[in-house]
């Protein structure tokens, strides 16, 4: 298992070691979505438990996702850089510790740090683990791994919130418990990863390794964002001067770590962070671009509906968690068949055809009124929404992939997974203020019909964004793109 000419034959879909393999990645990935999405319904326990109000909420959910989103690029270096599954096994290690810190933390301030932990081990795990599904499998094969890694990896995301409905409700302190519970799910996929995955050395050379990581690209991709959504999170504190200032800062300092990318390119000392060149691929370009703007809308929605049903329409955590099941199933059960139908059909049509639908169904999430019956005003709207998610998540994620290289694939999952969660990082701060929600509403100051009128407008405004991005798939990709995804995939 050891050797790399492991690498060279393919896992058959549906043998025993790639049934192992596959739930390795889809259990470490599935960490990171599930502990993004969680915090959602488990947040203001925290605040009462620990202090800090609505600062430590913001933080506790923002933190994690700040890094996550900054760092994923340097995870997939490194896993290209030192080995994919060692990465994986590293991050999902580092994930664990880093879920019991949260677990046990004694004050907000510590708490905050280890979330922060958590997003940068979630950081190595996230990308390795997409990045191995594209390595392991091949041929028709890796459209139909790939739509389950994205499916299933997705339902530990519209589970979350139910997850952690349940947690927090088993009394004073249960919000510890939705960090605990990763505990076991990281020892599983740890265990399965050894016996299944074949240990493929990277690309590292004799050189020190500082000398082959590129550590300012990474400082500069975390002050950037820092700077960027920070702000814009504490807007109503800043004022709108002092936040244009900050925000221009970190503006800024994402030129200047796009400066550093591209003079790392000429020197290769060290290598970039992320190679430039990848967006040279059209196909990874319009990919990706479709993927900030969907992903975005998706993050946000998820988002707005957990806080409206609770504060809008008087759902318990746990309720406002089983209402999303419908997109639990619905990515379960079709998220592998769809990425099978990606060579047959191609990326414009599902891309074009997906968002449209998610958009229809966010308008009709967005009129859910308080006095309305679950399986008229909500249950409907979640059909939809997730019958045009399951047409995204496995195509898109596939097609982004298709023309890079494999020496390069963790790189491009890597900024794959950046793009979706810097996506719905700034959308989830966006999309609120453009309904009027401040974030103090948001988080459930304010309750009943006040805060589903801003709910409505925010949730138009995703549906909207979700029309942008199918316009931006049918203009960006030619017919041909992903239909030829198997033949590829096979010659490689």
């Amino acid at each position: 298992m050891s050797d790399a000419g492991e690498s060279a034959s393919p896992l058959t879909w549906g043998s025993r070691r790639a049934r192992l393999a596959l739930t390795a990645t889809i259990m470490g990935s599935g960490l990171a979505f599930l502990d993004g999405s969680v915090i959602a319904v488990a947040s203001p326990h925290i605040a009462d438990d620990l202090g800090g109000g609505l600062a430590t909420i913001q933080w506790v959910f923002d933190g994690y996702l700040l890094m996550l989103g900054a760092l994923v690029l340097v995870g997939g270096s490194l896993g290209d850089l030192l080995g994919k599954r060692s990465v994986f096994i590293a991050g999902t290690a580092a994930f664990g510790v880093t879920s019991v810190l949260c677990g046990l933390a004694p004050t907000a301030l510590i708490l905050v740090v280890a979330r922060m932990g958590q997003g940068a081990a979630a950081a190595l795990v996230v990308p390795t683990s997409l990045a191995l599904v594209n390595t392991l499998f091949g041929g028709a094969d890796r459209g139909k791994a790939i739509g389950a890694w994205s499916g299933l990896a997705g339902v530990f995301t519209a589970v979350g919130p139910f997850v952690g409905g349940l947690l927090v409700d088993t009394g004073t302190g249960g919000w510890r418990w939705v960090f605990l519970i990763n505990i076991p799910l990281v020892i599983g996929a740890i265990t399965l990863a050894l016996m299944s995955i074949p240990n493929v050395p990277g690309t590292r050379t004799s050189e020190s390794l500082r000398s082959q990581v590129d550590v300012l690209g990474g400082l500069l991709a975390v002050g950037g964002l820092a700077f960027v959504v920070g702000p814009l999170i504490e807007i109503a504190k800043l004022g709108a001067w002092l936040t244009f200032v900050l925000v221009a800062i970190g503006l800024v300092l994402l030129a200047l770590l796009v400066l550093v990318e591209r003079r790392r390119e000429r020197t290769l000392r060290p290598p970039p962070m992320v190679s430039l060149t990848l967006f040279r691929i059209r196909t990874f370009s319009v990919a990706n671009v479709v993927t900030f703007v969907v992903y975005g809308a998706l993050g946000s929605a998820f988002f707005l509906v957990t806080i409206a049903l609770q504060q809008g329409m008087g759902y318990t955590a746990v309720a406002a968690g089983l209402a999303g099941i419908p997109v639990t199933v619905m990515l379960a059960l079709f998220s592998s068949k769809v990425g099978g139908l990606l060579p047959r059909l191609g990326a414009r049509t599902l891309l074009t055809v997906g968002p449209l639908i998610m958009a229809v169904g966010m308008v009709m999430l967005g009129m859910m009124r308080p006095g309305q019956s679950y399986w008229v005003g909500v249950f409907p709207g979640f059909m939809i929404f997730a019958a045009g998610l399951v047409l995204v998540v496995a195509p898109v994620t596939a097609t982004a992939l298709a023309d890079v290289s494999a020496n390069e694939s963790g790189t491009a999952s890597g900024v794959n997974n950046a793009v979706a969660r810097i996506g719905s990082l700034i959308a989830i701060i966006l999309l609120p203020l453009i309904g009027g929600l401040a974030a103090s509403q948001a988080q459930g100051l304010q309750t009943g019909v006040d805060i589903l009128d801003g709910y409505r407008t925010s949730m138009f405004a995703a549906a909207a964004i979700c029309v942008f991005g199918a316009g931006l798939a049918t203009v960006g990709f030619n017919r041909s793109d992903g239909r030829v995804v198997a033949t590829e995939a096979a010659g490689r």
